[in-house]
């Protein structure tokens, strides 16, 4: 269990104050709008009013104490620019915030951010990369080359073991789990019989992955 802090209640940090709850994370909540924190306090015991570019109110919170700290703040990026710097200022083991540009990126780290995500561009890089191919059911980015991507086996695989097919040599690309409906077999044995309506998790380079579940179809 993680002591998770989230700065800031618009859509993106309410997704993620829900979904880091329900892993089982102690989560406190942030934000400097009265009537959004009285409707969240229903689902969150630790949600607080207070407008974290003050110094005091972080101090209140006890910012060493958590975790991580995310700065999920809305569109003003001097808000958010403020907070995580003094988040770092206050002994803040790990800052996480959002971006929607490079350049803000580029400030943040300057400032002290451990990381920087951009929830835009990641969602449209799943959407992208998910309707170039009717093929290829979801998709994680690793680097600019390689990514995780859950694709459907050939027709002509079914009955025949993953050693018969010979993924990696003939495709280039490692299988990392078997999924069938919603059962997920990680680390599959070379022995594993291919069924029909089995999906891969593969890590590859794209376009030896859209190569393959071209064929799919």
């Amino acid at each position: 269990m993680q002591s998770i802090l989230i700065i800031g209640m618009g859509t993106l940090g309410r997704h993620l104050a829900a979904r880091m709850q329900q892993l089982g994370n102690e989560v406190m909540i942030v934000d400097k709008n009265e009537e959004l924190i009285q409707e969240l306090s229903q689902d969150f015991p630790n949600a607080y009013v207070g407008d974290c570019c003050s110094e005091g109110v972080l101090r209140s919170l006890g910012i060493n104490n958590f975790d991580y700290c995310f700065v999920t703040v809305g569109d003003n990026f001097y808000e958010s620019l403020e907070i995580s710097a003094s988040l770092k200022e206050l002994g803040a083991p790990y800052v996480v915030c959002k971006a929607k540009q490079e350049r803000q990126a580029d400030f943040l780290k300057k400032i002290g951010a451990d990381e920087v995500f951009f929830p835009e561009r990641e969602i449209a890089e799943k959407l992208a990369v998910r309707y170039t191919s009717n093929n290829i059911f979801d998709f994680i980015e690793l680097t600019g080359e390689y990514s995780i991507y859950e694709i459907p086996i050939l027709p002509e695989w079914v009955g025949k073991s993953i050693i018969e097919i010979n993924v990696r040599r003939l495709h280039r690309i490692n299988i990392i789990a078997i999924k069938q409906g919603t059962v997920l077999n990680p680390s599959p044995d070379g022995n594993y019989i291919f069924q029909k309506d089995d999906h891969l998790v593969v890590i590859g380079k794209g376009e030896d992955v859209f190569r393959l579940s071209a064929r799919a179809r």
